[in-house]
């Protein structure tokens, strides 16, 4: 038996145009990758910040949505001002400290050259000696000629850097300012009224994963910095370290744990190294602390708030990350999170509309009807 299937030719074109559209998509979004995550980064930033945005705009008069931005840009300004001047001084201090003692370090290390050069003449090695140290000279010299590149390539991509983040902060600033005047317009061009709620509360739940997961993200580096500050006071009367370095040092752990991923990290080693300019040896059990709990945190202390703000499991959480990692690297690690929480809730709202849309066709059928007082009988 021979099936006949016949293709009309509009439908062989809406086909052809809607695989062609596609491709013309990916295209485009690999074109403007850079500019759809300065974009991307804007929304993200806009939304975290709108909840304090609206409590103030409704106390101000007129309520009045640019002062209102411009008062919160200018209390996160102040609060990073603030933290900084609690973190600059103590490490300058340190870092002075550390350049008085410079010269004993250089006596320490004529001292061990001393002794270094007599074990070389004991032993006969004087040829092997000189042989690295022509193998060094040459890896220097090759590195010197690469130098100005490397500082020119770093200059631009240091200015490129402060460029993306200007149009970061009046993006943001901006979205912040007309995003209730997009969304009312959105929300005008709906006629059906069921439609029309059922979509703001999918849009309100969306809202709620972004703010849920920025939330999490400030629980787990106070959590963070709070386990920082309890290890350097105990590392401080172990070892010769001022006690009044653990809070500035807990405060950079918290700052620098807001950026998901790579802050902590970054953080740390910044702790590491001003705790080396006092003990070597409390550094590097700071280090070793910091790797075990890093551990901790990525895979139990994390996954664990995220999944409570952003209501997806733990292992919702982890995959999620994974998967945004190997996607786009650490900035879909960043937002790997928030996307899946997003997802959950379209799918979730698409699935319960679907069961009322089956359950309605069900009602109207007069079958379903007498089956359905017949089972109540």
């Amino acid at each position: 038996m021979k099936v006949k299937i016949d293709i009309d030719t509009n439908t062989f074109i809406r086909f052809g145009l809607v695989i062609l559209g596609f491709v013309a998509a990916i295209l485009i979004i690999l074109k403007t990758q850079s500019a759809l995550t300065t974009i991307g980064i804007s929304v993200f930033l806009a939304l975290a910040l709108n909840p304090p945005v609206s409590m103030i705009s409704h106390r101000l008069p007129g309520k009045s949505r640019v002062g209102a931005t411009a008062i919160s840009y200018l209390l996160v300004i102040s609060i990073l001002a603030g933290l900084l001047f609690l973190v600059v001084p103590p490490v300058v201090q340190q870092s002075s400290k550390f350049a008085q003692t410079v010269p004993q370090l250089i006596d320490q290390a004529a001292t061990q050259q001393r002794v270094a050069e007599s074990f070389i003449e004991r032993y006969g090695l004087s040829d092997q000696v000189d042989k690295a140290v022509a193998n060094a000279k040459d890896q220097a010299s090759t590195i010197a000629a690469s130098l100005g590149t490397t500082l020119v390539d770093s200059a631009g991509a240091f200015f490129g850097g402060a460029a993306t983040l200007l149009f970061i902060l009046v993006l943001t600033f901006l979205m912040l300012i007309e995003g209730p005047m997009w969304m009312k317009q959105i929300w005008g061009l709906y006629t059906d009224s069921v439609k029309l709620e059922r979509h703001k509360r999918v849009v309100h739940k969306m809202y709620r994963v972004v703010t849920g997961y920025v939330n999490g993200q400030m629980l787990v580096a106070l959590i963070s910095s709070t386990c920082t500050l309890v290890t350097i006071l105990i590392l401080s009367a172990l070892f010769p370290l001022p006690a009044n370095l653990a809070v500035p040092l807990a405060a950079i752990i918290f700052l620098t744990g807001l950026i998901p991923m790579i802050g902590a990290t970054l953080g740390a080693i910044l702790v590491a190294l001003v705790l080396a300019l006092n003990s070597v040896a409390a550094a590097i059990i700071f280090v070793i602390y910091f790797i075990v709990y890093q551990q901790i945190e990525n895979n139990l202390i994390s996954p664990t708030i995220q999944s409570k703000t952003v209501e997806l499991s733990a292992l919702m959480v982890l995959s999620a990350v994974l998967i945004g990692i190997s996607l786009f690297g650490i900035l879909g690690g960043i937002i790997s999170i928030p996307i899946a929480g997003c997802i959950r809730v379209l799918t979730v709202n698409y699935l319960e509309h679907t069961r009322e849309l089956r359950e309605a066709k069900k009602t109207k059928n007069p079958v379903a009807k007498l089956i359905n007082k017949a089972k109540s009988a």
